[in-house]
């Protein structure tokens, strides 16, 4: 990564300020990662943003690119010709003659297409900027959500974990009533088939388990280890009202599409001129040295000069009239990609106002549903309670005992999947408000990378030599990164415990 791409961190508001990070990075340490930890990897070593970061870097050049079109030019020529062959009645052609030409050309003006293509690549580097924080804000979102997938399936193969081990236990109680007549074989069976089932689903929960994890290594470019609880997200908006107006003011997206309205508007301006007169000024000079090669004297017997030296000055005027209509279609051309982007303008600002209500809904029905969910995880722990003691009396089944079981399971499930879709989905409303990215997460353990310093540092640049270093990789590989496996670590406290 060069030097010029970041800036040191400046003092912003820090989404989860109450965590400690320095040491949290530290790869010797097999500690525990927080969700900022999380972030702060994928910022630095995910290939979609770090590729994102070199697509906008290209962008940036586009500024210089279109401004060269308006600087002098200097160029020179050098040629070296051997006669082999001189005509017969050729008495004053040289045998040899080594020549050198220089020109030195001044655009004077170019009926404003240089002004507005500089305009029009401005704005597009904005918008490249815009789309930047918006590609940081999905990465980190995607980060979020795999973190939450691993918690939430380590939990949910713990459950089913314990649900394995309780219907094991019950299958051998009832095998030891059914020995001494206490229950009929169809108990038995009943037992062995939820026993099955359930094995079943913990086999398919340590699947999800494993993919949720090669999904967080593929985005972090770490392995999972010991995720801790992610911190409550502060600064949420009161009412989708709120999220949406913010949202309008400081979505990227809506700012890049802005900006490419405004950088079409431009491109107007450049077409409109390729049927504007153009002036341009020149300055030229040349040598040639025969060599000793020219032969014969002129009319006072002095033999030819060996070199020879000129130089002109002039201005060339260039007046379109009459170009086949191409100048007018340009023209349309360009009015009508203008009224494209305003239309896509108007889609983005709809698609970001349906996102941020739908988040803000989906944050506030997952409250909801954990509130529920809670109350009937309590509710379902006192049923498989009192379904056990009514059965150790004779008015309860085997299979009221199995189906109580399995509601308190999926109760549980349910209230592990609420609670991670709620974070979420509070993430997503603080994504489609535009405060998500790494100058409102609080990233630290490094430089922040800023855009506008590599447009400071080439949109000026003249010199034709001025190459950056070889391109080198920037992004971590995963390949020697073990594959992923179901393990949940031992003692983990269960949802709501």
């Amino acid at each position: 990564m060069h030097d010029i791409q970041i800036r040191p961190p400046i003092r912003r508001a820090r989404l989860f300020g109450g965590l400690a990070f320095g040491a949290l990075m530290l790869a010797s340490q097999a500690q525990a990662e927080t969700l900022q930890g999380a972030l702060a990897k994928a910022y630095e070593n995910n290939p979609t943003l770090t590729a994102a970061r070199a697509g906008q870097r290209a962008n940036d050049e586009n500024v210089p690119i279109q401004k060269s079109y308006g600087l002098p030019s200097l160029g020179g020529q050098v040629d070296y010709q051997e006669n082999i062959v001189v005509p017969g009645n050729s008495f004053t052609s040289p045998g040899r003659v080594l020549s050198a030409t220089g020109q030195f050309s001044v655009p004077i003006y170019q009926g404003g297409a240089v002004r507005n293509a500089v305009k029009a690549a401005k704005f597009r580097v904005e918008a490249g900027q815009a789309d930047l924080r918006a590609t940081e804000a999905s990465i980190f979102s995607q980060v979020v959500g795999a973190y939450m997938d691993v918690i939430r399936d380590q939990a949910i193969v713990q459950l089913n974990q314990k649900n394995v081990s309780v219907l094991r236990t019950n299958l051998q109680a009832t095998s030891d009533r059914f020995e001494i007549g206490d229950l009929t074989r169809t108990d038995v069976a009943q037992s062995e088939a939820r026993l099955a089932l359930a094995e079943g689903d913990l086999r398919t929960a340590e699947a999800n388990l494993i993919a949720s994890r090669e999904s967080y290594i593929r985005l972090v470019g770490d392995a999972p280890v010991d995720l801790e609880s992610p911190p409550t997200l502060p600064n949420l908006p009161a009412s989708a009202e709120d999220a949406v107006a913010i949202a309008l003011s400081s979505n990227p997206d809506i700012e890049a599409a802005n900006q490419i309205v405004n950088a079409n508007r431009a491109d107007i301006g450049v077409a409109r001129a390729s049927r504007m007169p153009k002036l341009s000024g020149t300055v030229g000079g040349g040598y040639s040295d025969y060599l000793g090669s020219l032969r014969g004297t002129d009319q006072t017997g002095a033999r030819f000069a060996q070199t020879t030296t000129s130089a002109q000055a002039g201005l060339s005027l260039t007046v379109p009239i009459f170009q086949g209509g191409r100048p007018a279609a340009q023209v349309r051309q360009a009015q009508s990609r203008t009224s494209q982007a305003i239309e896509n303008y108007v889609e983005t600002e709809r698609g970001v106002i349906a996102q941020t209500r739908g988040a803000y809904a989906a944050w506030q029905a997952n409250e909801r549903i954990i509130a529920a969910t809670q109350q009937a995880v309590g509710a379902n722990a006192l049923s498989l309670e009192g379904v056990r003691a009514e059965n150790s009396v004779g008015t309860r089944s085997i299979l009221d005992i199995l189906n109580a079981e399995q509601e308190y399971l999926n109760t549980q499930v349910q209230l592990v999947s609420a609670r991670r879709n709620s974070y979420v989905a509070a993430f997503s409303v603080l994504a489609a408000m535009g405060k998500a990215e790494a100058r409102d997460l609080g990233i630290e353990g490094g430089a922040l990378y800023d855009p506008a310093v590599n447009y400071e540092r080439v949109r000026g640049k003249i010199f034709d030599w001025d190459d950056d270093p070889k391109p080198q990789q920037q992004s971590t590989d995963t390949r020697n990164i073990p594959a992923a496996n179901a393990d949940v670590p031992a003692g983990e406290p269960l949802p709501g415990q």
